[in-house]
């Protein structure tokens, strides 16, 4: 039984805390911030991953990722207005409106924050590490400093660029970010396809103990579904967009959601598919960390990841701001204004900081969290609602589907965090904190 539409009182808690968010972006704005939120650090693991699934099954899962995930992507763009003169501006909001007022948080904003603020640590990590490495080959001569240091660097962007307001704010930012991430995803493949093969390279599967392996493919496949991100923040990204009768969001929406998946594409095949071929099962869980010539390419693709991540932390962060300072707003009746943002925003930066430079392990928090925030909102969670909401026939082609991602869904989220977890385990017991 689906819930009554939100009550006004409901609908304006949907409101950024600066006011109503201007909704005046064109098609191309949710083409670049749906890329910048949805093409990170999850692409150079590809090759990582795929040195533990092997040809057949890593490209068949990538496939199924690609196709699964644009068919919830629509799925959420099409439940963006499903109730006719009301708009879910976040997906707490269509949670609600699905599964009731009392259940839908429960459900849907623990796993889109597990997204968000998973986003954001691991491209503390990713932004640290990349800048350590564009310093180490920039300036060879300079004195090495720690990488708990570079990410404390990295990190002290973000507490000037949290204090912008909303998404539209950060268009700049997430547009320059969309266009890093082409870069340096083509750098990435035109580097390992220019570097060739290694020496004796090896397509078999790595040699471990049984119990070991499993545990690293279903770390894999968080891998691959962290690579698959940004329905948690789409609905965000399509509330900035205006709506007409004539002219709903959806459709601007969707040609802009298209482009993106085009995008992500060209970027994560050949990079997934190339590195892979080039390196085998040798090949780094960063695949920009195996190319070192030509070193002012390789620096060069560095830095754009670094660009690239602090765009895509903001994309990520902004709905958590605007969670927090309601939050700070209705129950400790802070007063809105510079201050509020100041004392919320810095907090949540600090927060993802310190947990960004004590567990610094890149592809195992990459398996955790795609599997535990990832893959139930961007592979099932839209099919369990899309069959609350829409209620398609029993048996019929799209039930199917929407059952099939599901359990599918479910799968991968389990085993991917039960395998990430592990990981984490086993290398935090050899891994010295704060180096």
């Amino acid at each position: 039984m689906v819930s009554a539409s939100p009550s006004k009182e409901d609908q304006s808690i949907g409101k950024w805390t600066e006011g109503d968010p201007a909704r005046r972006a064109k098609w191309w704005y949710s083409t670049f911030h749906t890329v910048t939120a949805m093409i990170g650090a999850g692409v150079l693991s590809l090759p990582y991953a795929m040195a533990y699934l092997g040809w057949g099954p890593g490209i068949t899962v990538l496939v199924l990722s690609w196709c699964m995930t644009l068919n919830t992507m629509w799925q959420m763009i099409e439940l963006h207005e499903c109730v006719p003169g009301t708009r879910f501006d976040r997906y707490i909001d269509l949670g609600r409106h699905a599964f009731g007022p009392k259940l839908g948080p429960w459900i849907v904003l623990p796993q889109q924050l597990i997204v968000q603020v998973g986003c954001d640590i691991v491209y503390m990590v990713t932004g640290g590490k990349s800048l350590k490495k564009f310093m180490e080959m920039t300036c060879a001569s300079c004195t090495p400093i720690r990488q708990s240091y570079w990410i404390l660097i990295f990190g002290g962007i973000h507490f000037l660029l949290s204090q912008l307001p909303n998404f539209n704010s950060v268009a700049g930012v997430s547009l320059a970010a969309a266009v890093m991430s082409l870069g340096y995803s083509t750098i990435a493949w035109a580097g390992s396809l220019a570097h060739g093969q290694i020496d004796n390279v090896s397509y078999a599967y790595k040699n471990t103990s049984a119990a070991d392996y499993m545990f690293r493919v279903f770390n894999a496949l968080g891998e691959i579904s962290f690579a698959f991100a940004g329905h948690a923040v789409v609905l965000e990204i399509q509330a900035t967009i205006p709506s007409t009768t004539e002219k709903p969001s959806k459709i601007p929406m969707w040609k802009g959601a298209l482009g993106a998946y085009f995008i992500n594409a060209i970027c994560y095949f050949p990079v997934a598919l190339i590195g892979y071929w080039a390196f085998g099962q040798d090949v780094d869980d960063n695949v920009l960390m195996e190319l070192k010539r030509p070193a002012w390419l390789i620096a060069s693709a560095n830095l754009m990841v670094v660009v690239h991540v602090i765009g895509s932390y903001q994309v990520y962060a902004m709905p958590v701001f605007d969670m927090l300072e309601r939050m700070m707003m209705k129950r400790f009746s802070f007063p809105p204004g510079l201050a509020l943002r100041l004392v919320t925003r810095s907090t949540y930066v600090a927060f993802t900081l310190f947990v960004g430079v004590t567990f610094p392990f890149f592809g195992d928090l990459l398996g955790f969290f795609g599997g535990f925030g990832f893959a139930p909102t961007s592979y099932f969670l839209p099919c369990v609602m899309w069959l609350i909401i829409k209620k398609p026939k029993r048996f019929s082609t799209k039930w199917f589907i929407n059952w099939a991602c599901i359990f599918v869904g479910v799968f991968i989220m389990m085993a991917s965090t039960i395998g990430g977890f592990r990981n984490i385990v086993t290398d935090a017991s050899s891994y010295r904190f704060y180096t």
